[in-house]
């Protein structure tokens, strides 16, 4: 039996995973076959550090590992800002979304941020 969370191999007899403490009788119960390795995403640290320190403010590392959605927020809040900085307003606007592109960037070396289906990524 392997552990729908980390997909390390388990006893049959054990209700949770020794290495997460998942629970693996989850699994079983839903007919499902684990796979090894299900909890780490294909993606690359290295290139999602790279892509949010450089390209962070255009959203270029979460459109890398899936999250469309919160990439196109960051790109479009980076359009609107640029124009804006003669007003002023757009500095304020382009230096939140700059501290969540650094945010993300300390995530993504720490290994900390998870690709669109939960995944962690964890390959450099």
């Amino acid at each position: 039996m392997f552990c729908p969370e980390c997909g390390k191999e388990t006893p049959d007899n054990q209700a949770f995973c020794s290495n997460c403490g998942a629970p693996v009788a989850k699994a079983e119960a839903r007919q499902e076959t684990p796979v090894a390795g299900a909890g780490i995403s294909p993606k690359s640290r290295l290139a999602t550090s790279l892509f949010a320190w450089f390209l962070g403010c255009f959203g270029a590392h979460r459109f890398y590992i899936g999250k469309t959605g919160t990439a196109i927020v960051m790109l479009v809040l980076t359009i609107i800002a640029i124009p804006l900085c003669l007003v002023v307003v757009g500095f304020f606007i382009l230096g939140a979304v700059e501290i969540w592109a650094l945010i993300d960037f300390i995530f993504a070396v720490a290994g900390k941020m998870n690709d669109s289906q939960g995944r962690l990524i964890e390959k450099w």
